[in-house]
């Protein structure tokens, strides 16, 4: 009789049981693939309509999403591109021949891709609502990943909707809470002359200060996460980023045209 707890048996029975958990692990990623990614997608959809105000609880958020228009821009020239197969952000960030290693990167992601995602809210009679971007800069410990939305003017804020970071909860982790993002409303992230001007405090803004309009109140004991914060506007919003497209827009704007 064989020795059930002999070396080759023991070994054959883990074989056994190893292959059997793989082929079901393996299975059920695959099986489960299109249902995470829907949900990825699901959840992104949302955040840009939070970020534009255009979230209520219970709405479909497919159906709701249908009014927002997705553009691909060429950063360098401002201009909408129409990339051949498609514009996937996260494979082309990788992607030496889709993107750049930056110099003077105070956002401190090291990389940017050529072109960059641009969401245009629009009205039932198609007028422009609001303009949403995709930003996101290095805080404390952690890639933060936002939604900035703006008026058609492309200076006021009406929204922003930070969905991924790793910042230390109750400190750094206040960039998502709902109360915090509230103060953005309103507040103005470019002058008149499409300067990028926007600063996060050290506690409270001053009151009665004459560029109150471009300062938000900073997180408190968080201030590294908060100087992360201001980088990425000011980087996203410079010429690194979306500048030269916020200055195109604001040319057409000027000339009347229907953005």
């Amino acid at each position: 009789m064989k020795d059930k707890n002999s070396v080759g048996n023991v070994l054959r029975v883990a074989t056994g049981v190893c292959l059997v958990c793989a082929v079901i692990v393996s299975t059920a990623a695959v099986t489960l693939r299109p249902f995470q990614e829907e949900n990825r997608a699901t959840f992104r959809q949302l955040n840009v309509l939070q970020a534009a105000g255009l979230h209520e609880p219970g709405m479909d958020v497919a159906l709701a999403f249908e009014r927002i228009e997705r553009r691909i821009v060429d950063f360098d020239s401002g201009e909408y591109v129409d990339p051949p197969g498609g514009f996937d952000p996260v494979r082309a960030v990788r992607d030496p021949a889709q993107s750049n290693a930056l110099s003077g990167d105070p956002a401190g992601i090291g990389r940017r891709t050529h072109y960059g995602e641009v969401f245009l809210a629009r009205a039932e009679d198609g007028t422009l609502e609001r303009v949403i971007l995709p930003v996101h800069a290095y805080g404390l410990w952690s890639t933060m990943y936002a939604f900035l939305a703006l008026e058609p003017d492309l200076r006021t804020v009406s929204g922003i909707s930070f969905f991924e970071h790793g910042e230390t909860p109750g400190l750094g982790g206040e960039i998502e809470n709902p109360r915090w993002q509230e103060n953005w409303v309103g507040k103005q992230v470019r002058d008149e002359d499409g300067n990028v001007r926007f600063r996060v405090d050290r506690g409270r803004t001053p009151e009665g200060v004459a560029d109150a309009d471009h300062r938000i109140d900073g997180l408190s004991g968080a201030t590294i996460t908060s100087r992360g914060v201001e980088n990425m506007v000011q980087f996203w919003l410079g010429e690194q980023g979306y500048g030269p497209y916020l200055a195109r827009m604001e040319r057409r704007l000027e000339i009347g045209e229907v953005l």
